[in-house]
């Protein structure tokens, strides 16, 4: 449902909020090799998080990246929306035009509710609800 940016993205939050503060920022090459991730392609969505002031980074010798914000207060919602735009969950999957409940597709009236489940976990889910479950060991997948 959503792009692998936003999920490469969330990640890239999460590790950054485990491993990183202001005095111990983290190198692109670092974060990408430890994610498993393309360095170039994980480079556009770091520098679009520090655009948006979620992060912030500095060059040299011991630069790199941090979170700007704490995240408590950084939501999934908010992160997926600057990677995708806020339509995501307006668009329909069938047609190149929306749908809504007046002109629906043939999908649209099950889709609905899932997608009103999806945007209230994702407005509610923080990237620090996410970093709990690896802090308490409940996590078991690899970030």
């Amino acid at each position: 449902m959503i792009s692998n940016t936003s999920k490469y993205a969330i990640r890239a939050l999460i590790f950054l909020e485990l491993y990183s503060t202001y005095d111990k920022k983290e190198g692109i090459k670092n974060i990408a090799s430890r994610l498993e991730l393309p360095s170039p392609f994980l480079g556009k969505i770091l520098q679009e998080l520090v655009k948006h002031r979620l992060l912030g980074s500095s060059k040299g010798p011991n630069g790199g990246f941090y979170l700007k914000r704490p995240a408590i207060d950084i939501t999934v919602m908010e992160v997926i929306e600057m990677m995708e735009g806020k339509e995501l969950f307006n668009n329909c999957i069938i047609r190149t035009t929306t749908c809504d409940h007046d002109r629906p597709c043939s999908i649209h009236h099950k889709l609905a509710p899932i997608r009103e489940e999806m945007k209230a976990l994702f407005s509610t889910e923080t990237i620090a609800d996410l970093v709990s479950e690896f802090r308490e060991g409940k996590e078991r997948i690899r970030i």
